[in-house]
């Protein structure tokens, strides 16, 4: 009986001591397990970025082979949902594309084609906006906007 309790007790510290490295040895926080390629597509190149203060970034990305845009705000931190967006949009045609909610890690996607057009587009992770205007548009200068409401 006593060397039962003692294999026991050796197996319960042993079992607590693994449980207690494992949880030593896992992040504090999850990174995020998404790319922008795995939410808009495999084909679709970043070929801008915003970040939305230290929450996360915003990515514009564009499908050579169709002329789409692509854009998609990831969580640098997923967990608990927040309010989120992603948003895109086209002066020159007036085609926009929206997506907001509670998401745990990403909002998007939202396409628009873009070939040949300058784009505005952003996104939101809680309070903290980003905005993107007069975007890949060759030789003229994007501005961008970041607010907390």
């Amino acid at each position: 009986m006593t060397i039962t309790r003692s294999v026991l007790a050796g197996s319960a510290v042993a079992a607590l001591s693994l449980g207690t490295l494992t949880t030593l040895a896992s992040p504090a926080s999850a990174a995020p397990n998404t790319t922008p390629q795995k939410v808009c597509g495999s084909a679709y190149r970043t070929v801008n970025s915003a970040a939305v203060g230290s929450l996360g970034t915003v990515y514009l990305t564009y499908n050579a082979s169709n002329g789409q845009n692509c854009v998609v705000t990831i969580r640098s931190n997923p967990g608990a949902a927040v309010n989120m967006s992603a948003w895109i949009y086209v002066p020159d045609t007036e085609e926009n594309h929206y997506d907001e909610g509670l998401f745990t890690s990403y909002a998007g996607p939202t396409y628009v084609h873009g070939k040949g057009h300058c784009v505005d587009w952003g996104g939101s992770l809680g309070t903290t906006h980003v905005q993107v205007y007069g975007s890949n548009c060759g030789s003229l200068k994007e501005h961008r906007v970041t607010f907390t409401r």
